[in-house]
C-alpha cells in the first residue's frame, strides 16, 4: 500500500476501549483538586467536556489542546505513563 505522507496518530488508551491522541494531550491531572473541578465545570457550560467512564467514578482529566476536557476512569498515573509523560524519577 502506497504511503498517502498523512502522518500518524499515536493513539493512547484511557480505559474502556476509548483512545485519545497522544499530540493532542496538554494536561494529565487527578481529578480531586478544585481547579481541576472547577475546569470540568466551565468546560461542562461550554459543552467541551468528553466523559469516557462509563459510568465509573472519574479519576483523571486529560485537557487537549483543542480545549476540549476529557474525563478517565483509569488514574493519572497510568494515562501519564501510557503517555510517556511519567516522572517516576522525581519521587511524586
Amino acid at each position: 500500500m502506497p504511503d498517502s505522507g498523512a502522518p500518524t496518530r499515536r493513539l493512547v488508551h484511557v480505559g474502556f476501549g476509548n483512545s485519545v491522541a497522544a499530540d493532542r494531550i496538554v494536561v494529565v491531572a487527578a481529578s480531586d483538586s478544585a481547579p481541576i473541578k472547577r475546569l470540568v465545570q466551565t468546560a461542562g457550560e461550554r459543552s467541551q467536556v468528553i466523559d469516557v467512564t462509563f459510568g465509573h467514578r472519574t479519576r483523571c482529566v486529560l485537557v487537549l489542546d483543542t480545549g476540549q476536557v476529557v474525563l478517565a476512569a483509569l488514574s493519572a498515573r497510568a494515562i501519564a505513563r501510557r503517555v510517556g509523560l511519567s516522572h517516576e524519577d522525581d519521587g511524586a
